[in-house]
């Protein structure tokens, strides 16, 4: 949009630029992209999507002869579209709309973007003397902003990716771009910006009946079951042997809308064993997905690190770690899939992994989360970690559950689902009840303890499908149940059951390449770290020696973080694929 300083062909110019970007900035093939333009004095909305023709969806872009909206992600009544158009405020209008969305919309001189409560789809802008940038693609805006000079990286703000894999800020990886934060509103009249932001809501007490807790759990259970009622075609859900994605399927069973699952993994991985299991409970299609093997099925091949990185910031602009599996490219089909990812949501947001529930505890998690590994970094690096956690540590002084809560969703989903997601969704739509503004306001609403209990999922599955109930859980039981003081019955009974058997050592059922990469893959991410020179601004180089010192790298997930942001900034991608690059193979243990 225009500061109204340049001339009219200025404008121009820009739409032209913006327009020969799309080929470097879209993650899908040149030739699958269609482009739509509107534009009023001073304002155009450009659209490119890949979705091709949807008897659901609405146009890429949606206009009147005042205004054009154009809306990323998805909203449980397409309807809501119009609403967004035409509402006088489109920030109320979209803070009470179902779904899980961004939309940006124009109009003569004034445009106004909005993210919902979790911004997984997310939003960035920049600034220049003559122009406000404001679009889904955090790269698209740099580099409209630079005018056809280079990327300008923001290294300060790397050291959350190395750290976590990541961003805790609004922060990106491009200097001069910000993320829109959860549940904000951004306006834009007479060339000045204005950002508003809706606090994440607080929650209220446990209900001390067993029907107080039911009521609640209820209005939590008719959200989720909103959010797929009006789903008629079959539903692709993956599902392993956790919490989450049994409680998706339970909810499809549930609402009666057609479903098959898929599990990925060896077939004696739990995830495989216990999907299996809940499949032929619920009398639906299970196929399994097994990793690629080698010829002698005692290793697995991995996509070179090199290769596997430029997909990942080609999809993800650097905002998520190559750590973390990206799903690959497929032509765009407009079959629905699901999964449980983000269902931590329901259980306490990062509250679910903290085992000490003590307010000492939680405040350092809190500090943990900003300054993890802080030995690595420079002192510079871990200066503006402590800026970016200041906030949060001074919220976490009062009330350190909700804190851990409210990060989650604001960072854990904001920022790494929503640049993680949008591998799966250049390939299709994806059905996230966890994400829709209805539900995340209504389980924030529940005592964060009280979902970290576990409880909530627990009785939600029950509800839905009560003959899920007595199929274990991959991982450790539920935590209501394993943290309850047992009756004086029960103690007596434990006391004449004989002992549990020991443990068995875990071997290829249980194994993940990623958290035990061996020595070979170890050996190519060190290369690759420590041979170039574009780190040492973020980390000491003496420390990232010492991690890569053993022939097995103990801190996987940290080194291929190095990888990853090393790669970025040697300017691996935007350029060309890397090519005749061999997989990795690496060994799976014995049992």
């Amino acid at each position: 949009m225009s500061k109204g300083t340049a001339p009219p062909e200025f404008l121009d110019q820009v739409i032209r630029h913006a327009e020969s970007l799309v080929e470097q900035v879209f993650p899908v093939p040149p030739d699958t992209v269609a482009a739509v333009q509107r534009r009023f004095p001073g304002a155009v909305l450009l659209g490119w999507g890949n979705e091709g023709e949807s008897g659901t969806r609405p146009a890429l872009v949606m206009a009147t002869d005042s205004r054009a909206l154009g809306v990323t992600g998805t909203l449980l009544d397409w309807s809501g579209a119009h609403d967004l158009l035409n509402a006088s405020s489109m920030r109320d209008t979209a803070h009470r709309m179902p779904g899980c969305f961004a939309a940006l919309r124009i109009e003569p001189g004034a445009m106004t973007a909005v993210t919902d409560m979790t911004r997984a789809c997310g939003v960035f802008y920049a600034e220049t003397p003559e122009l406000h940038i404001v679009g889904t693609r955090a790269l698209l805006v740099h580099l409209v902003a630079r005018d056809g000079r280079t990327i300008d990286w923001d290294v300060p703000a790397l050291q959350s990716m190395v750290r976590q894999g990541y961003f805790l800020s609004d922060e990106t990886p491009f200097e001069g771009v910000r993320a829109l934060p959860p549940a904000t509103t951004l306006e834009i009249r007479d060339g000045i910006r204005k950002i508003t932001s809706v606090p994440l809501p607080g929650s209220g007490p446990v209900p001390e009946s067993r029907r107080g807790k039911r009521d609640a759990i209820e209005g939590l259970a008719e959200a989720l079951i909103e959010t797929v009622r009006p789903l008629t075609d079959q539903v692709n859900l993956a599902l392993t042997g956790g919490r989450d994605s049994r409680l998706m399927a339970a909810l499809l069973h549930a609402a009666k809308v057609p479903f098959r699952v898929t599990t990925n993994g060896l077939d004696d991985h739990p995830d495989v064993v216990i999907a299996r299991r809940i499949a032929a409970k619920l009398g639906v299609e299970h196929t399994v997905i097994p990793p690629k093997r080698t010829e002698q099925r005692d290793a697995v091949l991995v996509e070179h690190p090199l290769r596997r990185t430029f997909e990942v910031l080609r999809t993800c602009e650097g905002m998520t770690s190559a750590y973390e599996t990206i799903v690959e490219y497929l032509p765009y089909s407009s079959r629905l899939t699901m999964s449980g990812q983000s269902g931590e949501i329901l259980r306490g947001g990062f509250l679910y992994s903290q085992g000490n529930p003590a307010p000492k505890a939680m405040r350092r998690r809190v500090d943990v989360f900003f300054l993890k590994d802080e030995a690595l970094f420079t002192e510079d690096a871990n200066a503006h970690a402590r800026r970016l956690a200041a906030p949060w540590q001074e919220r976490a002084m009062t009330d350190p559950a909700q804190v851990l809560d409210h990060m989650y969703v604001t960072y854990r989903v904001g920022r790494w689902h929503a640049a993680a997601r949008a591998g799966s969704l250049r390939r299709g739509d994806a059905v996230q009840p966890f994400l829709d503004n209805r539900v995340v306001a209504a389980a924030l609403a529940l005592d964060p303890m009280w979902r970290r209990s576990e409880e909530v999922v627990h009785e939600l599955i029950g509800m839905f499908a009560p003959q899920l109930r007595r199929i274990p859980i991959e991982g450790a039981e539920w935590r209501f149940m394993a943290e309850r003081t047992p009756s004086r019955w029960e103690s007596l009974l434990a006391r004449r059951q004989p002992p549990a058997p020991a443990a068995q050592k875990k071997g290829a059922g249980g194994w993940n390449w990623r958290t035990s990469p061996g020595e070979q893959l170890t050996a190519v991410l060190r290369e690759g770290v420590l041979d170039g020179d574009v780190l040492w601004d973020i980390v000491r180089k003496d420390a990232v020696e010492d991690l890569f010192a053993a022939p097995a790298v103990k801190q996987p997930a940290l080194a291929w973080n190095l990888y990853t942001v090393g790669a970025m900034l040697s300017g691996l991608y935007p350029g060309s694929v890397p090519d005749d690059l061999t997989p990795v193979e690496v060994r799976i243990p014995r049992a």
